[in-house]
């Protein structure tokens, strides 16, 4: 749509309503920039933590303090 034939949709409006219309762009604003945001959000990839974590050799052994 063009500027021109939005503004004079508007002005046709009477005050309470063109406040209205005001707060209904805020609100498309807002959405649009949570939805940039989004959309600039990396996912992990499978595999991306390999070698954070180490795990020592006797981890699948029992437990001493479960001896008894």
């Amino acid at each position: 749509m063009d500027n021109v034939f939005l503004y004079s949709k508007l002005s046709t409006l009477p005050e309470n309503m063109k406040a209205e219309v005001g707060d209904f762009i805020d609100f498309l604003i807002s959405k649009a920039q949570k939805e940039k945001v989004k959309k600039h959000i990396p996912k992990p990839k499978f595999g991306s933590g390999k070698g954070l974590f180490k795990m020592s050799s006797d981890f699948d052994e029992p437990l001493k303090d479960f001896n008894e």
